[in-house]
Order: C-alpha cells, then sequence, then structure tokens
C-alpha cells in the first residue's frame, strides 16, 4: 500500500514541568521545566500514523518549519499556555504538477490552512486521484467536490455550515468527528467506548490516517470510519500528541 500525505506540517514540542507559586511581579504562575517531548504535528503526525500502521508512505509538506510549544503542568496535564511562531514563513506548495499521482492507492491532504496549500491546488490533486481524503480547516466549497471523503470536526463544521446549505453532494462524503460521541457520517451515528481522555491533540490525525489506511485495504467506507474511531480513541488516553507506534 502506497499512500501520499501532503499538507502543512509543524513541529509539537511540550515542555512539562511544575507549576506550584505564583510570579510576585504579575498574576500569572511560575513555571519550572522538567523535561520535553518533540514530535512530527498535522500533517507530519498523518504520516507517522501511517507509518505506524503499516503504509509505504509520502510526505509533501512546507520546507520552513512551524513550531507549536505547549507549557504542560506535568501533575494535572493542563497546558498553561501554547506558543506558536513560523507560520508567516510559511510558502505555498511549487511543482504540483510534477508529483506522480498515479503511484499511490490514496492520497491524504492534511490542510491546516496554513498556507501551502491553495483551494485550486487541493482541487487539481483530486481531480488527479480517484482515491482522495481530505481534512480541512478551510470552509468548504465547491472545490472540494472531487474529493473521495472529506473529515472535518464539529466546530469546523458549524463554522463551514453557511457556506455548504446548498451542496447536496457533501452528504455522500462528509465525515464529522463528535469528539467523545464518534463522528456522524450519512446521518448515522458512528460512537466510540468511553475511555479517560488526557489529550485530544492530534487525535483528528490519526483518524484520518487510520481512515485511509483501512479504506485502501477494504473499500468499505464504514468499516474504515469504524476503525479511525478505534485508533482515534486509543491516542487521546495518551499524553501529548500520540502516534499509532506508542499505543
Amino acid at each position: 500500500m502506497k499512500v501520499l500525505v501532503i499538507g502543512d506540517s509543524c513541529k509539537d514540542i511540550y515542555l512539562y514541568g511544575n507549576a506550584d507559586r505564583i510570579c510576585p511581579d504579575a498574576p500569572v504562575p511560575v513555571f519550572v521545566p522538567s523535561f520535553r517531548r518533540e514530535n512530527k504535528g498535522m500533517a507530519g503526525n498523518v504520516y507517522e500514523n501511517l507509518m505506524a500502521l503499516g503504509a509505504d508512505c509520502s510526505l509533501i509538506t512546507n520546507k520552513d518549519e512551524i513550531t507549536k510549544t505547549r507549557y504542560v503542568e506535568e501533575k494535572s496535564n493542563h497546558i498553561i499556555v501554547r506558543v506558536d511562531s513560523g507560520e508567516e514563513k510559511i510558502k505555498k506548495i511549487d511543482n504540483l504538477h510534477l508529483i506522480q499521482f498515479e503511484q499511490y492507492d490514496a492520497v491524504a491532504i492534511s490542510d491546516y490552512n496554513k498556507g501551502f496549500l491553495s483551494q485550486e491546488d487541493i482541487a487539481y490533486i483530486a481531480k488527479h486521484h480517484p482515491i482522495t481524503f481530505l481534512d480541512t480547516k478551510k470552509f468548504l466549497g465547491d472545490w472540494a467536490k472531487d474529493i473521495k471523503f472529506i473529515k472535518i470536526n464539529e466546530i469546523e463544521y458549524n463554522n463551514t455550515k453557511p457556506y455548504i446549505s446548498d451542496k447536496k453532494w457533501l452528504h455522500e462524503k462528509l465525515i464529522i468527528t463528535v469528539g467523545s460521541k464518534g463522528c456522524k457520517f450519512r446521518n448515522n451515528l458512528f460512537p466510540v467506548k468511553k475511555v479517560e481522555i488526557k489529550d485530544l491533540s492530534g487525535a483528528g490525525d490519526t483518524f484520518l490516517a487510520a481512515l485511509a489506511f483501512k479504506y485502501v485495504q477494504t473499500s468499505d467506507i464504514d468499516e474504515s470510519v469504524t476503525f479511525a474511531n478505534e485508533c482515534a480513541t486509543q491516542v487521546v488516553q495518551k499524553k501529548g500528541v500520540t502516534t499509532l507506534n506508542d499505543v
């Protein structure tokens, strides 16, 4: 199985430590770091999860680095603050026409809307591969019509709802994740078992990777959605952005 992942990537950095007192200069906690974790995020996380599942995977992403640094109180696992940098440097993808899409069984587009992919780029990809999965932060429109399946979360769906009320073609391909309830697809709820959630970061990336992987294996979208739910449920029980290698 060969899968192409294309989209914006970042480096996820977690600084764990203690915050046991308030700063005397301002009403903020004093954070004392104790250890650090780093991993690939966004499209990079989709790629890592596909590799963990056993796919032969390629990644096309931004060269300039985005970093998301989370300062986390270790005992409670509460994020005190997240510091992002590098988004202003992201350059749009070039030479899209040189990609040999036909060598891949599927394409997973992880579009965090940081500037690497435009609507036109995504439409071009979908026209050049029949099995294309999309997870996007953009408002949906006819530019996504040729995508095989589109995965967004409930907040993103509510944000894009005014733009898609007349898009009947979306019904067959739109998958909406709804947190601890699972996901909605074609008027059906695909539930998940109740678990202790420690961190939701990266769960959507895991869902997209598992969805694409299982669909290439089976061509059964219901089975693929169920599998994606199960995989996302596994990673949210771990601290930080966790891939399926770590569960």
